[in-house]
């Protein structure tokens, strides 16, 4: 029981760090990951979307939608494809930590400059 425990917790932290590492890449501070809704203000800046989207997250459905969407601008604004935008919905256990120790540079918004 500990043990899941443990684990658990060290999953948690690693992702908080790696969340972390990405704000910082990105010239934001990290300490905005850990602070709740202003960590998706932060998040909307990063790749370069008005903070009015911050209300689209709330509406069913549409949630996902754009969801999805702010995964695939922030791989693209590390210079990522697609393909790592599938890994980070779908594994973020490994690819955050990717995403935010690896060498992938911030590129600007949506990999726009």
């Amino acid at each position: 029981m500990y043990a899941l425990f443990i684990i658990y917790f060290a999953i948690i932290v690693l992702l908080i760090v790696a969340q972390w590492k990405i704000y910082t890449k990105a010239g934001k501070p990290g300490w905005a990951c850990i602070i709740p809704i202003y960590n998706t203000i932060v998040l909307l800046e990063i790749i370069g979307k008005p903070w009015w989207w911050l209300l689209l997250l709330i509406i069913p459905v549409a949630n996902i939608i754009f969801a999805v969407w702010m995964i695939n601008l922030l791989s693209k604004s590390f210079g990522k494809s697609e393909g790592f935008t599938v890994g980070l919905i779908l594994l973020p256990i490994i690819f955050y930590p990717i995403l935010g120790f690896g060498d992938a540079n911030y590129n600007g918004p949506a990999g726009e400059n």
